[in-house]
């Protein structure tokens, strides 16, 4: 029956949208609460183009359910589990869901390509089915470095089978696709060098703050928790993403400068919250960290950043951070504040003069760049101040989307007039 179904699929793969049909298909993340992925979704819809997104399902969300023109389909969320075999377990099931819904799509729907974001890299399993039977175009949204991840979790040494087949999957994932995505410079010379892309078929489209969104306003007081000074995190609170530098810093600034005049508000979740708390108590510092847990509401979100004095991304150097795009950091900056670093690669392309940049992992050093902020109100001020003008100039959203249209433009060879007017967009 799903064999019968094929030959149909592209006579009318086309009917009911003005470019062509997309199919985007996001394992780690339900949508709309992935950002970059609802972006991209609205942004194609916008232009013409009819997309659907598979995806797992969120807390209280419709299996099926249309948002802004965009279909979503969902699937029960695989159960979180840890180790490598959890990981295989839930990877698993995922994929097997995801083609599941991926054939009902094809045959409500249609559709002319597949995106698939990672992590895992093993949805190209999906789009190859659908390019041998139906001549389906595969874009590959390179949204992770999955076998650096799983080096950072489980083999430091990166010796170990699970490294090297993942190193294997990425580059079948590269060789399945028509077109790739990167997150920016740096994904994008992996995907030539490991992945063997021509510079032709690499498009950089980096993770924007949307600034209908993010954008100052008023703050508000109580947010402080009766402290003279905020300080701000927002993100997921995962291994990678150096919460525990940040709790180390924080104890450096109370308990050893004694600056007890600091709100550090944490907001976000993730699978290490808990002994991220217990951190807190053990530092002696839990009367000064709040973790609000996450925060889907946008306006809520930009009322706690504008609130703030500073704003900090504590990511520590390692061979997957120092490659990433830290969105947090392009949102702290389009709300006009100072932002606290470790001196990462692309970090650094993203701020450049809207952070002081510590020493590499060193939470002494990030603790003192926060009191030199703290005591420094005028040099905060022009670093907001440029942090906003970057954003607006070369790194909102707006940007971004111009470089999306671009590269599906090419793919569909569709009419594009949209110029790609940032810096790093080609």
């Amino acid at each position: 029956m799903v064999m019968g179904s094929l030959a149909n699929d592209m006579l009318n793969s086309r009917n009911g949208s003005k470019n062509g049909k997309i199919l985007i298909i996001v394992e780690n993340l339900s949508v709309p609460f992935d950002r970059r992925v609802w972006a991209e979704s609205l942004a194609l819809t916008e232009a013409g183009y009819k997309v659907s997104v598979i995806c797992p399902n969120g807390q209280n969300s419709e299996l099926k359910e249309i948002i802004d023109g965009v279909s979503i389909y969902r699937y029960p969320a695989p159960i979180e589990s840890a180790g490598v075999i959890g990981y295989i377990k839930e990877f698993a099931y995922s994929l097997l869901a995801a083609f599941r819904l991926s054939l009902v799509v094809r045959r409500h729907e249609g559709f002319d390509a597949i995106q698939v974001c990672n992590p895992p890299d093993i949805l190209f399993l999906i789009g190859l089915f659908h390019k041998v039977f139906g001549r389906k175009k595969i874009v590959f949204d390179h949204h992770d470095l999955s076998p650096e991840l799983f080096s950072l979790k489980f083999d430091p040494d990166k010796k170990s089978f699970a490294y090297k087949m993942l190193l294997w999957l990425e580059r079948r994932t590269f060789k399945a696709a028509d077109m790739v995505i990167s997150t920016n410079e740096s994904f994008k010379q992996i995907a030539m060098i490991r992945g063997g892309k021509p510079v032709n078929s690499v498009f950089v489209v980096r993770n924007g703050p949307d600034l209908r969104k993010f954008t100052p306003c008023a703050p508000n007081a109580d947010l402080k928790f009766g402290k003279e000074y905020m300080v701000c995190y927002v993100g997921v609170m995962a291994t990678q993403d150096g919460i525990d530098y940040l709790l180390r810093a924080i104890n450096h600034v109370v308990n050893t400068r004694g600056r007890t005049d600091v709100a550090f508000v944490l907001i976000g979740s993730g699978d290490i919250l808990d002994e991220l708390k217990q951190l807190a108590v053990e530092l002696g510092i839990a009367d000064y960290v709040v973790f609000t847990g996450r925060i889907n509401d946008d306006k809520q979100l930009a009322t706690y950043i504008s609130t703030s004095d500073i704003c900090v991304a504590p990511d520590p150097k390692n061979d997957l951070n120092d490659n990433c795009t830290l969105i947090k950091i392009a949102e702290y900056m389009a709300i006009g504040k100072p932002v606290v670093s470790f001196d990462l690669k692309e970090s650094r392309y993203t701020a450049k003069e809207a952070a002081l940049y510590a020493e590499n992992n060193d939470c002494t050093d990030f603790g003192e760049k926060i009191i030199q902020l703290l005591d420094s109100p005028a040099i905060r001020e022009k670093m907001g101040a440029f942090g906003r003008r970057r954003i607006v100039e070369s790194l909102s959203w707006d940007n971004s989307k111009c470089a999306l249209l671009h590269a599906y433009g090419i793919l569909f060879g569709v009419d594009n007039d949209s110029p790609v007017i940032a810096e790093g967009y080609q």
